[in-house]
């Protein structure tokens, strides 16, 4: 048991329990800054207001949606992987609850994993919620009632975030959702519309048109996932509207209402109405700072409610760090994670390595995407141009084999194509896939690496050799330089015709 060994501060005679870090929210930011703290053998506790460790990641957000994502994918390819042999049909009287069949044993197996892995390592877990006193105490008000103060040499605030709710979207949680209350509904609709073309707004729309509901995507932007390549995002959008679904881009929202009878209409700025059955709300998040107190500690939040910090994840504050949702995007469960360990590493002293800026982001939609490094029109504002070789799925033997009709393997090169600059992809596998090029970047791999090794066959991974010698293709095209395992031709004898 931990024992108190500072002093409390000025006007309190409470105990005082004294930690080298403190830890607040558990999780993926918080989970990770824990166990690298205690890995380097410092004393840690975690405070964690909801009676689980995991966070919304694993409660309300990735775990269970990415869940439901191959109920729905083993739904949607099942009649074309086997030839459409088989009738497949959904019920109309289908209860959410049965798609999410397998979510509590996900849920419960995964939350019980990062608390083994936190008792093992010997950190210690606080059920209550905090508020700083000041730079370096906290109360921690416990489910008991009891108040508990702690001080942290290191403090990391990971608290995440919530769904931002409009002041002119009603979310009531039954016919108009957020991100958060979606998995709840008792009856899979027949339409749903989801205002926001987000990472969370596009997998909920592919997910849900893969199970047959009519869905309509409403956004301000031209196109879906504004930060992902868009030769990317055009395939996603092909393969959503195989799904009947819709994207409404270059909107504004006017207003949503419940009609009071059996839809949500919502009207756009241009007049248009758009009635659903259901409405998912996805426009943004919004950091979980309240109650924290922040002032007290000298820290106060931007004026995107985000809290401001350096490369290392330091705050103004030098021994307090923030990580996760609560500084803002990425806003990747990856990310969030890199974040936790960067902070402890630097708060310690602890070497880093590299790679910290060569996170890949997976979009989990159907079909999935994800990229790293630098896209086509990146590389080419930075270099003034680049080669650009493509791999489709459909033309390699693993992606006929799995009937994958939209994927895409994009490899960036500089502009005179030798070296690597970025991957992106699109179709299923494809945040599996990235990793292949993410250690290619990480290894400062030529393109002529993946053409000059061996992949097993039939795999999708496959594409990186197909897209490098697309690009060699090009090089010898454009810039005389011959392919890989070819000879250059030598110059014909003098006198020679």
């Amino acid at each position: 048991m931990n024992q108190p060994k500072d002093r409390a501060p000025p006007g309190t005679a409470a105990p005082v329990e004294d930690y080298d870090v403190v830890v607040i929210g558990s999780g993926p930011a918080g989970h990770k800054a824990a166990i690298q703290a205690a890995k380097a053998g410092r004393n840690v506790l975690v405070i964690e207001r909801e009676e689980n460790i995991g966070g919304a990641c694993v409660h309300r957000g990735t775990i269970p949606s990415k869940t439901l994502r191959e109920t729905a994918l083993a739904f949607a390819e099942f009649p074309k992987k086997t030839g459409r042999l088989f009738d497949v049909a959904m019920r109309e009287d289908l209860e959410v609850a049965s798609l999410l069949a397998r979510m509590e044993h996900v849920v419960t197996a995964h939350e019980r994993f990062m608390s083994d892995q936190l008792r093992r390592n010997g950190t210690i877990k606080m059920h209550g919620r905090a508020r700083f006193v000041d730079a370096r105490h906290l109360d921690v008000e416990t489910v008991t009632g009891v108040t508990r103060r702690v001080r942290g040499q290191f403090i990391v605030i990971a608290t995440g975030s919530r769904p931002r709710t409009p002041s002119d979207v009603p979310v009531d949680h039954d016919k108009i959702l957020d991100s958060d209350s979606i998995l709840s509904m008792s009856w899979l609709p027949k339409s749903l519309t989801v205002l926001g073309a987000g990472v969370i707004a596009s997998e909920y729309a592919s997910i849900f048109g893969a199970l047959g509901v009519k869905v309509t995507m409403i956004d301000r932007g031209p196109r879906p996932l504004g930060f992902v390549d868009p030769e990317i995002v055009d395939r996603f959008v092909t393969a959503f509207q195989r799904t009947g679904g819709r994207f409404l881009g270059g909107h504004k929202t006017a207003g949503v209402k419940w009609d009071g009878v059996d839809k949500v209409v919502t009207t756009l700025d241009d007049g248009t109405l758009v009635e659903s059955e259901k409405l998912l709300c996805c426009l943004g998040r919004v950091a979980n700072l309240d109650g924290l107190d922040l002032e007290k500690c000298g820290l106060k939040a931007n004026e995107r409610g985000l809290i401001d910090v350096d490369a290392d994840c330091r705050t103004a504050v030098p021994h307090v760090y923030a990580v996760g949702d609560v500084i803002g995007p990425p806003s990747l469960a990856s990310s969030s994670m890199e974040q936790g360990r960067r902070a402890i590493c630097h708060a310690l002293g602890i070497a880093l390595g590299h790679g910290a800026e060569l996170i890949p982001a997976g979009i989990y939609t159907i079909p999935e995407m994800s990229q790293i490094g630098l896209t086509e029109a990146e590389a080419g504002r930075k270099f003034g141009g680049a080669l650009v070789g493509r791999a489709r799925f459909d033309e390699l033997a693993r992606g006929q084999i799995s009937a994958i009709e939209d994927g895409l393997l994009k490899l960036v090169a500089d502009p005179g194509g030798k070296r690597v600059l970025g991957v992106q992809i699109i179709g299923e596998g494809a945040c599996e896939l990235i990793h292949v090029g993410q250690m290619g970047l990480l290894a400062d791999c030529e393109v002529d690496t993946f053409v000059e090794n061996i992949f097993n066959f039939p795999t999708l991974a496959e594409a990186y050799r197909v897209a490098a010698l697309d690009i060699a293709k090009q090089r010898k095209r454009l810039l005389g330089t011959p392919a890989p395992g070819t000879k250059a031709a030598e110059p014909a004898p003098a006198g020679s015709s």
